[in-house]
């Protein structure tokens, strides 16, 4: 048996990941365990979860991997600086007191909080250092069903490359095409993030959401201005428009005298029109870029599989347009396609580019339906529940299928917490907030009174696998909610699209586009999670017996938070959340909680727990 415990740290999300002659054991973000969301800090409570879930002291790992060089970040940091001198000097001063004292040394740094874990032999000689850009592809093309895949991963920045194209032939990965920093596809995208008002390595999924109330009236000034987009789909940024590279912010003023406005303060500046459309233009002009860089790949190098990483690749909106133009014969994403995953990558990367192992495929997929995290046993939940004086019923499997099924589709909203939780952003029905979608009022009533989060934020549908295409124009699995696919035409409510279409921005919410409105979004558009009966066989039977009861094989599936909270992670932060906000029900494994049937004194005071992301 051997061993690889893969790390990410030190940017944002935080990861460990495990895996044992090959195969994927565990896997958890930090911000999990520490409450802090998108937190970068040494991952010990993730290392210290995946270690206590395989039975392994630190000792007995075989090798460690980080998965980036902190020398060539520092390198390209030191670069920059010259090359945008003297523009630079003020972010100088301020962050190479931070790279001198942390990340120079990182290795050393490194080596100091892993021995914390226990004591480790030779450790020097078993700790390694992948490449940014290569855990990225590792992480998608080792999990992945292919022999042979083209990969493509796009982020902010890794030591030096912003975006590159591989190629995955059986174990060996061969970055075949590269684009370096300051070029970079999710910078631009972080800047108009930034723009706007959300929050950078954060709000960026926000943009994404707002895109389809807006009309891409800016999207001519972004490619004669910010970008030279060649055909390749390479391109290059002017920056003359971005503070991104030596700044303490993503853009500057020249940046705002192109588009005639300020950045939006969001303490107290509303999204208007201009937002929405300003998101509407960078999401047009992001998936253009990124299908040209897919038809190059796929003309330059013949190869019909793709796979994706990097945060970029959580763009399902564009996701769902490669997969709509039939570049590829097949597409696959890795669920955690940002930071964390790269924990993932790095420790792959190293078993079987280092150590020439070969890979053993699945049909779907080797990540095990992203359920990697923790889980709690039924004697665990009770001991907890008994402890706080929580008033609950104690089932049976099938009992709990069926009363929640039942509160379902009387319109309550229920906190469900079971299994294994997941690995990357998305809850994929082991940590969910769940609901029907055939309700009007359910969109907003989860994101003002229970996510305690913007109205305009739209809501996954998770279907039954084999009913995806009966309801979306979908043919294909998407279990880890990473593609967008429109309604298909007979369930949409054409009437209701007229009169859309007479509205301008935030009043299109009113409106029920289709039989399910609680997920379609305004553009007729939703991000489709597909269930499999054998990956989540509790998650597939609730959905199942809600589709007996009335018809309708699918369920709102939301992460069970609220704003600014990471995804639950223990039973008593899921029954905190549910004391905190207005859902009706918690079942965590077999136990299920009214809210109504709860003592008042244990309601937490929770919408400003958490800062706001």
């Amino acid at each position: 048996m051997e061993s690889v415990l893969g790390i990410s740290a030190f940017y944002h999300d935080s990861a460990a990941a495990l895996i044992i002659d090959g195969k994927i054991v565990a896997a958890a973000q930090e911000e999990r365990f520490t409450r802090i969301k998108h937190d970068k800090s040494y991952p010990s409570n993730a290392i210290n979860f995946v270690l206590e879930f395989s039975s392994l002291k630190i000792g007995e790992i075989d090798s460690i991997v980080f998965f980036e060089k902190p020398f060539l970040k520092f390198e390209r940091l030191i670069e920059t600086y010259l090359a945008f001198s003297p523009r630079g000097f003020k972010s100088f001063i301020y962050s190479m007191p931070i790279w001198l004292k942390e990340k120079l040394f990182q290795k050393k740094f490194l080596i100091e909080e892993i021995k914390k874990h226990g004591h480790i032999k030779n450790l020097k000689n078993k700790l390694y250092f992948s490449e940014h850009h290569l855990s990225h592809a590792a992480s998608a093309f080792y999990p992945s069903p292919f022999k042979e895949a083209l990969i493509v991963t796009a982020d902010g920045v890794g030591e030096w490359a912003t975006t590159t194209i591989s190629i995955g032939k059986e174990n060996k990965i061969n970055i075949v095409k590269e684009l370096n920093f300051p070029h970079s596809l999710g910078l631009l995208y972080s800047a108009f993030t930034y723009y706007i008002g959300f929050k950078v390595n954060s709000g960026e999924y926000k943009l994404m959401g707002l895109a389809p109330y807006g009309k891409p009236k800016y999207k001519d000034i972004i490619l004669k201005k910010l970008i030279d987009v060649k055909e390749d789909g390479s391109f290059l940024l002017n920056q003359d428009y971005f503070n991104y590279a030596t700044g303490l912010t993503m853009t500057n003023n020249k940046f705002e005298k192109l588009f005639g406005q300020k950045v939006r303060d969001p303490r107290k500046d509303d999204i208007t029109e201009f937002h929405m459309d300003i998101a509407a233009s960078i999401q047009e002009v992001t998936e253009e870029i990124i299908l040209k860089i897919c038809r190059f790949a796929r003309d330059e190098f013949k190869i019909d599989n793709l796979c994706l990483a990097g945060g970029v690749a959580l763009n399902c909106v564009a996701n769902g347009k490669i997969l709509k133009n039939n570049i590829f014969k097949n597409v696959w994403i890795q669920p955690a396609a940002g930071d964390a995953g790269c924990a993932l990558g790095a420790a792959l990367a190293y078993w079987h580019i280092n150590k020439k192992n070969a890979r053993h495929l699945e049909t779907d997929d080797n990540m095990k339906g992203s359920l990697l995290g923790p889980q709690y046993s039924n004697s665990f939940v009770k001991k907890y529940l008994d402890k706080v004086g929580a008033n609950y019923q104690e089932l049976e499997e099938n009992e709990v299928i069926e009363k929640t099924s039942e509160e379902i589709s009387n319109g309550k909203a229920i906190g469900w917490f079971q299994g294994r939780s997941e690995f990357g952003p998305r809850a994929l029905g082991n940590r969910s907030i769940l609901a029907d979608p055939r309700n009007a009022k359910m969109q907003k009533l989860l994101n003002l009174k229970i996510k305690f989060r913007e109205s305009f934020r739209p809501f996954a549908p998770a279907v039954i696998e084999e009913d995806v295409s009966k309801w979306f124009d979908l043919e294909v699995k998407s279990p880890y909610m990473l593609l967008v696919a429109e309604i298909k035409e007979e369930i949409k409510n054409l009437n209701n699209i007229k009169e859309r279409d007479k509205l301008n921005g935030f009043e299109k919410i009113k409106l029920g586009l289709s039989k399910i409105p609680a997920v379609t979004h305004v553009d007729c558009s939703a991000r489709v999670q597909t269930v499999n009966e054998k990956k989540n066989r509790k998650f597939y039977k609730l959905i199942n017996k809600f589709k007996k009861k009335t018809g309708c094989p699918i369920l709102i599936n939301t992460s069970f938070n609220v704003r600014g909270e990471p995804i639950v992670n223990t039973p008593e932060e899921a029954f905190n959340c549910f004391m905190g906000n207005n859902l009706d029900v918690l079942v965590i494994e077999n136990f299920f909680l009214k809210k109504e049937m709860q003592n008042k004194s244990l309601k937490k005071n929770y919408k400003s727990h958490f800062e706001l992301d």
